[in-house]
């Protein structure tokens, strides 16, 4: 009897953790423009934007060509790919997965004109649970650092 229910804790512990690595993330929810995000109040999330963690990144880029290498520097990361909009569109979701459990933090980009340049906004955050040990800020600081906009 106690085996039985152990082995059947277990099966549910692993079927719940398959389900959060290969959680479908609706565009719908997750597909959300930076600029007018609401924020959970959880510390798991990280805007750059008017109002946000940070304000909004400038650069002399403009959107297109902006927007184009952001997609080449989201994309070189490991487990991150494309979920809704697109480069060419200024507006970008990305879903990257933590390695090892496979948790999803949703990540939309959006750039815009701004005079000569561009305004970029970044909004990070996590899926599940209320803490990320700072991960999408690290993430956000990471690819701005890439695209010269730390």
């Amino acid at each position: 009897m106690k085996r039985t229910l152990l082995v059947a804790v277990a099966g549910l512990a692993v079927a719940g953790l398959g389900y959060i690595r290969l959680a479908p993330m609706d565009p719908v929810e997750w597909h959300v423009d930076p600029e007018a995000a609401q924020r959970t109040g959880n510390p798991n999330d990280y805007l750059v934007a008017d109002g946000g963690d940070r304000p909004a990144a400038r650069s002399d880029v403009l959107p297109g060509a902006l927007m184009a290498r952001l997609d080449e520097v989201a994309l070189a990361e490991d487990r991150t790919e494309r979920l809704a909009g697109s480069p060419e569109g200024g507006f970008v979701t990305y879903v990257q997965r933590s390695r090892i459990m496979g948790y999803p933090d949703a990540i939309s980009v959006r750039a815009v004109p701004d005079g000569d340049g561009s305004r970029l906004t970044i909004y990070s955050r996590s899926r599940y649970g209320k803490s990320d040990m700072g991960v999408n800020e690290a993430r956000v600081k990471r690819w701005l650092a890439a695209l010269d906009l730390a």
